[in-house]
């Protein structure tokens, strides 16, 4: 009989493991199938024409300034609030309560932010429909997913690793800046790569804050729009599936090669730990 429910678990798992394998070789190929013929030199590297013919290279332009902006300015604050949260804060309430603030903001829905940062940052601080304010709005947005992360990275360090570094003399400062923060790199750069697909995968909060404009943005004070936002309008606003599909593959290329940058940096911390 035990062997019989083994066999069922494992039957379960294998099927899981296809379905979801077969939903992702569907999706990649149908957006493959539908865009492939668009992909060329000028699509990619040519200016848009809104009367078609035209390239992507604006929305390339503004997603990379997006993901650049956000990532700079959540990436400290999270891995900071994290030490500070795991490291120094006395375990009581208050941090219950910090921990619970973080994990409820992850599951608010985009749009929601793009509504607070259209009204604050947008209209009060007068940054306007700007790359700035879409920045802004999306480190948000990924904060708490570089927060929760990295907090669970710094608690899988050994507690030998701090206790034989202040034995020897270091002090709490140097005990986390040389030992803890590198043996955690891996785990903060898998959240890293996480929020960079959270924010390069974005448009509703993006279409509320940076706008739609389909110029090369000249600073981050220019309105911008984003790859997504770009699939958007060309599915709304043209239905043009192929369009749209094409931006599409771009976006996976682009996912794909941050991924393995990032990867091959934890790599070269993880040798340089050991």
């Amino acid at each position: 009989m035990r062997k019989f429910k083994e066999n069922i678990l494992k039957i379960l798992l294998y099927l899981s493991a296809i379905i979801t394998v077969g939903i992702l070789v569907f999706i990649i190929g149908f957006i493959f199938i539908k865009g492939y013929k668009l992909i060329n030199l000028n699509y990619l590297f040519g200016d848009y024409k809104p009367s078609g013919g035209g390239g992507i290279k604006p929305f390339i332009i503004s997603t990379l300034y997006t993901v650049g902006l956000s990532l700079l300015i959540a990436t400290p604050i999270g891995v900071l609030s994290a030490v500070y949260l795991q490291e120094y804060a006395k375990q009581g309430k208050l941090v219950r309560v910090i921990r619970y603030s973080t994990e409820a903001l992850a599951g608010i829905p985009s749009i929601v932010y793009g509504l607070f940062g259209a009204a604050f940052f947008v209209s009060a601080l007068k940054f306007g429909y700007s790359l700035l304010a879409g920045s802004l709005t999306l480190a948000i947005i990924i904060l708490p997913v570089i927060i929760r992360t990295t907090e669970e990275s710094l608690k899988v360090v050994p507690p030998s690793y701090r206790e034989a570094s202040l034995g020897l003399g270091a002090t709490r400062f140097q005990t986390l800046y040389k030992v803890i923060l590198p043996s955690a790199i891996p785990g903060i750069l898998s959240g890293v790569i996480l929020s960079m697909g959270r924010v390069i995968g974005e448009s509703a909060a993006l279409f509320l804050t940076a706008g739609t404009v389909y110029k090369i943005p000249t600073s981050i004070m220019s309105s911008g729009r984003t790859l997504t936002v770009h699939a958007f309008l060309e599915t709304k606003e043209k239905g043009d599936i192929a369009s749209a599909a094409a931006a599409g593959i771009v976006l996976i290329v682009m996912i794909f090669i941050l991924n393995l940058l990032a990867k091959f940096v934890s790599k070269k911390f993880n040798k340089a730990n050991y």
